[in-house]
């Protein structure tokens, strides 16, 4: 029986193909599936046999280690450059998606305090 080894969620196009790519290499069998037209599931990258699926998610955890201290690497490279992403880089450039958010922050801050406030009364 199948096994699950990637939910597709929010996962870049370039990881899925790397994940394919290594599961290739190594002679495991696998596919995909296609996420859902609503939206409700988002597909996966499933292993046929239950034999493999070891070997896969310690190919997997190998893997996930790797890109994990690639992308640390480049954030901090980014961060001595000047070049990493700040809130005042986002609050330029979408200034009104960041002050709905903010208002958005108060409005349930307030929410959560006012039965606080109603009680004191």
């Amino acid at each position: 029986m199948a096994k699950l080894l990637l939910n597709m969620r929010m996962v870049p196009e370039d990881e899925a193909a790397d994940v394919r790519a290594f599961l290739d290499a190594h002679g495991i069998a696998h596919y995909d599936t296609a996420p859902s037209r609503w939206g409700i599931s988002y597909g996966g990258i499933w292993v046929r046999d239950d034999g493999d699926i070891d070997r896969a998610k310690a190919l997997m955890a190998d893997y996930q280690a790797r890109r994990g201290a690639s992308a640390r690497q480049a954030h901090a490279q980014a961060m001595r450059d000047g070049s990493a992403e700040t809130f005042a880089d986002i609050a330029r450039r979408e200034p009104l998606r960041v002050a709905l958010t903010l208002v958005a922050i108060v409005f349930l801050l307030g929410l959560v305090a006012l039965p606080v406030l109603l009680l004191r009364q």
